[in-house]
């Protein structure tokens, strides 16, 4: 592992939102390279618990590196944050004071060519996992998934317009020799996309999330993992959530809306019979956006959301 930088995006107005105390218990379900998980230690000292998973085994050393000075304070597990209940029966916790997810790719999974992240890196080979043990990785995707397979990821999780050009120009492509790296990629993805579309830049970054998000399951489960989650909090306690693209978003949305509501029996029901209750309030009635000062000095917040909310019962 080599020097894993990550700036955390909006860390005051995450750590803010958790309301920190002394004692607490505290869930970060993408550790990361420690960012928030240190503020997380520091502000509940000198007595706060914090329980952390992630997928890849260089944040994991990163971040057990970063928050060595709290040590005995805190357990890592390699695992997918929505394992939660696993890993909180494992550390022996049941309720929990608050709990964050921070679905930001980081800048060193970005920067290091390896492992395949970025649409900038032409020669870094199509990987894309983020637990690097995992069997599928993108380079399986595009040359092994159907052309139809790879349009609806194209236009499912990339909202990209022009999904079935560029799934028809992959497949047409590896019957010729198998894609390798990123800039096969891109090349096919720039040649699939009319002139007009590629002057307002880089035309690869819709797709490239795409295929990211396919290799790594991360839309698969996350409202169960939501409403699982906040029921894990003790009253009063709260969750955060940043993040970074419209379909997480709009996930989380729905699962806070769901959770906030106080029925949800069918309206035509003359009385309610599902017996459902209002389990939390909204912090962020609007998501909280990064600010000027912030989106100026690290570009990669411009498209951060984050939500908040309270456990009530």
């Amino acid at each position: 592992m080599n020097g894993f930088a990550h700036i955390p995006v909006m860390l005051e107005e995450c750590i803010s939102g958790l309301n920190l105390k002394d004692g607490g218990v505290y869930f970060d379900g993408t550790v990361g390279g420690g960012g928030h998980s240190y503020e997380i230690l520091k502000r509940s000292s000198p007595t706060g618990r914090l329980i952390a998973t992630d997928l890849d085994d260089d944040a994991i050393a990163a971040a057990t590196k970063r928050l060595s000075e709290f040590e005995g304070r805190f357990e890592i597990y390699k695992s997918d944050y929505k394992n939660f209940g696993e890993v909180l029966d494992r550390a022996g916790v049941d309720l929990i004071d608050g709990a964050i997810l921070d679905f930001g790719i980081s800048s060193y999974q970005i920067d290091n060519g390896e492992r395949g992240f970025s649409y900038l890196k032409a020669d870094a080979p199509l990987d894309m996992r983020m637990d690097r043990t995992a069997p599928l990785t993108a380079e399986t995707l595009v040359n092994t998934y159907g052309e139809r397979q790879i349009a609806d990821i194209l236009r499912d999780y990339g909202e990209e317009k022009f999904a079935g050009v560029i799934a028809a120009n992959i497949v047409r492509a590896r019957t010729r020799k198998p894609l390798k790296t990123c800039g096969e990629l891109v090349q096919i993805i720039e040649n699939s996309i009319p002139a007009k579309f590629r002057q307002n830049g880089p035309c690869a970054r819709k797709s490239f999330q795409a295929i990211r998000i396919a290799v790594n399951g991360e839309l698969e489960g996350l409202y169960d993992c939501v409403t699982g989650l906040t029921r894990r909090l003790k009253k009063g306690g709260r969750i955060v959530i940043l993040t970074f693209h419209s379909l997480e978003d709009r996930i989380v949305k729905q699962a806070f809306r769901m959770l906030e509501c106080d029925c949800i029996c069918d309206k035509s029901l003359p009385v309610c019979v599902c017996g459902k209750k209002k389990e939390i309030e909204i912090i962020t009635k609007k998501p909280v956006t990064a600010s000027e000062e912030e989106t100026a000095v690290n570009s990669r917040s411009k498209c951060a959301k984050l939500r908040i909310a309270e456990k009530i019962i």
